[in-house]
């Protein structure tokens, strides 16, 4: 009896997902409305008497109901990268300059457009879907599979034979009618009315009920499949297979013999874009071959093999009304306009940056100006020039600020730099506060509970006057704050504890010193092991470590030098934060490779490519993208490029096995 009721479960759920898949991806429904939330309901009956053969990935779940009170983070198995800008002709043609340099060969791209949404990255095992993630800083995101389940274009399961295990990556976006539909509704109960579609899904994204995502109708599009092993030669040959499995993958995609086709697709688009049911900003262009996606590889931020073109920005004019100053954590001055309210790309926009004092003077803005604003990249509003033909006739060219207008010091601004600065580092009230918030923030020492009016409210209490300063708060200091409660002050002190086994490498970002990012923060981590030694450091040693220039070990050494920066790293210390390599770090870690550059090409059996290069970088080696006389191996898989290959031969560069690597580490 209890097989006879399992089949039947499974019969009624397949049938479900086929129905599913029908009626919101096709767009070809093949029975009623009312038989398809009959047989729904007969589901959810028969699931409910029967508990013990529950499926998450069962058509009733698509309703939600799961809450998420916190959203774990995960690590991407595979980085998302960012795609490099372009947005004419020229830039197309010299981005293909720049690959022939390294392929040459003939190539073939795919054209997709690019919709504006929020990022997703989607795992699947054994044609299920097991998880979904934000795309996050590219390194890692949240995971919001719950959330993600209630998407009804987005199959659970997925129809007959395609890959074991891979990731799918897309986009979560809001349709237009849709959104239109949401704000109309909560016009009619007296409410608030998004902004624009694109926030208004990546908010969804991260609601705690699921049963509230699923009421809302947003879509999944889908646009490139990410796997260690494949049989699959293109790009385009894959993502048609992934839409014969059940994913929605758009098909405006196409295939392009050159760049004259590639630019006829743009242009093309660039005009019907306005017809479509979704919001797009331009076009990403791919080479179509796979090979030569491996062959080309990655700069630090971004594929060498794609490229987005950004179609041209909405533009309005509007009134400058008055020019404010703002200042950064570093003590940078950024000037701000303060606009007439206008409607730029679905938003309400009423600020937008001047960006520095030869941007002022360049355009010759003045206050009482009609100025052109666009969104650069369709996100950061800037102003873009001004119509001389309304200027008001007692109008008096713009005087840059000469003080910080937090603390009244006196501004600095060396030569060569655009910007101004203040110079009061440790008594400026928003250099202190962003500090801190720098310190705090996910990517560096990840401390939960602790935002921006909190960190000002410790400021003002005379809590806190440094990041050193955290690792002394009490829970009894903090209740008797306003807005503060018990469990909220002593979740603040338990994530300031919590914070002291962030690894080295993100202590050493959260200090926050000039120039010191993520990525150059894990260079100087890895090469020098301790705090100690980084500050022991000279500029001739700093700039022996790959990729850190003259301006980065200048201002290392200037932090090093500072004897306030000795006495807060002191502190941090003695309060137990990770100020060196874990011993686990150290264990995998040698200087074997050291001094050797590695090029890692095709597909390999024990290790996949990341895990190859980890261990290059892990043993003191570098990794390169591509060949050249500095190279001295190319660890060689099955179906390594061509070019590669012959360029290896020609300089007379020792080729690799996967083994024989291993015997080398």
């Amino acid at each position: 009896m209890s097989s006879k009721i399992q089949d039947q479960l499974l019969k009624l759920r397949e049938e479900l997902h086929q129905h599913n898949h029908q009626y919101y991806v096709l767009d070809n429904p093949v029975i009623s409305d009312y038989d398809f939330d009959k047989k729904l309901k007969d589901l959810e009956l028969l699931e409910k008497a029967n508990p013990q053969f529950f499926d998450a990935n069962s058509p009733t779940q698509r309703v939600g109901g799961a809450v998420t009170k916190k959203f774990e983070t995960l690590t991407h198995k595979n980085r998302m990268y960012s795609l490099d800008n372009s947005y004419s002709k020229e830039d197309l043609l010299d981005w293909e300059k720049r690959i022939l340099k390294i392929v040459e060969a003939p190539i073939e791209y795919t054209c997709e457009l690019k919709y504006d949404g929020a990022s997703i990255n989607i795992s699947y095992e054994k044609g299920l879907l097991t998880k979904a993630v934000t795309r996050g800083d590219g390194f890692q995101g949240d995971d919001v599979t719950a959330n993600i389940k209630t998407i009804k274009t987005l199959p659970l399961q997925l129809q007959g034979d395609f890959l074991e295990s891979f990731e799918i990556r897309g986009e979560i976006i809001l349709p237009l009618d849709g959104f239109q539909k949401m704000n109309e509704d909560r016009l009619a109960a007296g409410e608030e009315m998004y902004a624009n579609p694109r926030n208004t899904a990546s908010g969804s994204l991260k609601l705690q009920d699921s049963r509230e995502v699923a009421n809302r109708p947003l879509d999944c599009l889908l646009y490139q499949v990410v796997v260690d092993k494949t049989n699959y030669k293109s790009h385009a040959e894959l993502l048609n297979a992934a839409r014969n499995a059940g994913f929605k993958v758009p098909k405006t995609m196409l295939v392009a013999a050159n760049i004259e086709e590639v630019l006829q697709f743009i242009a093309d688009w660039d005009v019907k874009r306005h017809q479509l049911p979704y919001e797009t900003d331009g076009v990403v262009i791919k080479v179509n071959s796979l090979r030569q996606q491996e062959e080309l590889g990655y700069t630090a931020k971004a594929p060498r093999w794609a490229m987005a073109y950004k179609f041209k920005t909405e533009q309005q004019s509007t009134v400058l009304k008055e020019i404010t100053y703002q200042v950064g954590r570093t003590g940078a001055i950024t000037p701000v306009a303060n606009l007439m309210p206008v409607q730029l790309g679905g938003t309400t926009v009423k600020r937008a940056s001047l960006h520095n004092a030869d941007q002022i003077l360049k355009l010759d803005i003045r206050l009482g100006d009609t100025v052109y604003v666009e969104k650069g990249g369709e996100i950061i509003p800037k102003i873009v020039g001004v119509d001389l033909s309304k200027r008001p006739q007692l109008s008096q060219e713009t005087t840059y600020t000469s003080q910080c207008p937090e603390c009244a010091t006196v501004l600095v601004r060396k030569k060569g730099d655009a910007k101004h600065y203040c110079p009061n580092e440790y008594g400026c009230p928003p250099q202190i506060t962003g500090r801190i918030q720098h310190f705090i923030s996910r990517k560096a020492m990840d401390i939960d509970g602790l935002g921006g009016e909190t960190i000002d409210l410790l400021r003002k209490e005379g809590l806190i006057q440094t990041y050193a300063d955290l690792y002394e708060l009490k829970a009894e200091q903090l209740v008797p704050l306003e807005r503060m409660a018990d469990k909220s002050a002593w979740n603040i002190v338990e994530g300031i504890e919590n914070s002291k086994k962030i690894p080295f490498e993100k202590v050493l970002f959260a200090i926050g010193i000039r120039f010191v990012g993520e990525t150059v923060a894990k260079k100087l981590a890895k090469h020098f092991k301790s705090m100690d030694a980084l500050m022991s450091a000279n500029f001739e040693a700093l700039i022996q470590v790959d990729e850190i220039g003259d301006k980065i070990a200048e201002s290392m050494v200037a932090f090093s030098n500072d004897v306030w920066n000795m006495q807060l790293v002191d502190r941090l210390k003695s309060y137990g934060v990770q100020l060196e390599l874990s011993k686990a770090v150290l264990e995998n870690q040698s200087d074997k490779l050291e001094g050797l550059v590695f090029v890692v090409s095709g597909v390999f059996e024990k290790m996949s490519r990341n895990e190859l290069k980890k261990a290059i970088e892990d043993n003191g080696g570098k990794v390169s993208s591509s060949i050249s006389k500095k190279t001295n191996y190319v660890i060689a898989g099955e179906n390594m490029g061509p070019s590669k290959l012959e360029k290896a031969t020609k300089l007379e560069i020792t080729l690799l096995t996967e083994e024989e690597f291993l015997e080398l580490l």
